[in-house]
Protein backbone atom coordinates (compact mmCIF):
# COMPACT_ATOMS: atom_id res chain seq x y z
CA UNK A 1 0.00 0.00 0.00
CA UNK A 2 1.28 3.45 -0.89
CA UNK A 3 2.23 5.95 1.78
CA UNK A 4 0.12 9.18 1.89
CA UNK A 5 1.90 12.26 0.56
CA UNK A 6 1.11 14.76 3.31
CA UNK A 7 3.24 17.53 1.82
CA UNK A 8 1.23 17.38 -1.43
CA UNK A 9 -2.06 17.61 0.48
CA UNK A 10 -0.75 20.55 2.52
CA UNK A 11 0.40 22.35 -0.64
CA UNK A 12 -3.03 21.86 -2.20
CA UNK A 13 -4.74 23.29 0.91
CA UNK A 14 -2.38 26.28 0.92
CA UNK A 15 -3.02 26.96 -2.77
CA UNK A 16 -6.77 26.80 -2.20
CA UNK A 17 -6.45 29.25 0.71
CA UNK A 18 -4.39 31.67 -1.38
CA UNK A 19 -6.85 31.50 -4.27
CA UNK A 20 -9.81 32.13 -1.98
CA UNK A 21 -8.00 35.07 -0.35
CA UNK A 22 -7.16 36.55 -3.77
CA UNK A 23 -10.76 36.22 -4.96
CA UNK A 24 -12.00 37.93 -1.80
CA UNK A 25 -9.52 40.78 -2.30
CA UNK A 26 -10.57 41.24 -5.93
CA UNK A 27 -14.25 41.22 -4.93
CA UNK A 28 -13.62 43.91 -2.29
CA UNK A 29 -11.68 46.04 -4.78
CA UNK A 30 -14.48 45.71 -7.33
CA UNK A 31 -17.09 46.75 -4.74
CA UNK A 32 -14.94 49.72 -3.74
CA UNK A 33 -14.49 50.81 -7.36
CA UNK A 34 -18.21 50.41 -8.00
CA UNK A 35 -18.99 52.58 -4.97
CA UNK A 36 -16.59 55.28 -6.20
CA UNK A 37 -18.20 55.26 -9.64
CA UNK A 38 -21.62 55.56 -8.01
CA UNK A 39 -20.46 58.58 -6.00
CA UNK A 40 -19.00 60.23 -9.11
CA UNK A 41 -22.24 59.72 -11.02
CA UNK A 42 -24.23 61.17 -8.11
CA UNK A 43 -21.93 64.21 -8.04
CA UNK A 44 -22.28 64.79 -11.79
CA UNK A 45 -26.08 64.67 -11.84
CA UNK A 46 -27.65 68.13 -11.85
CA UNK A 47 -29.44 69.07 -8.68
CA UNK A 48 -33.08 70.11 -8.53
CA UNK A 49 -32.14 73.56 -7.26
CA UNK A 50 -32.40 76.42 -9.73
CA UNK A 51 -29.44 78.79 -9.98
CA UNK A 52 -29.96 82.24 -8.53
CA UNK A 53 -30.56 84.84 -11.24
Amino acid sequence: MAKPNYSFAKRQRDLAKEQKKEEKLQRKQAEKAEAQVGEEVADEQPSDEKPAE
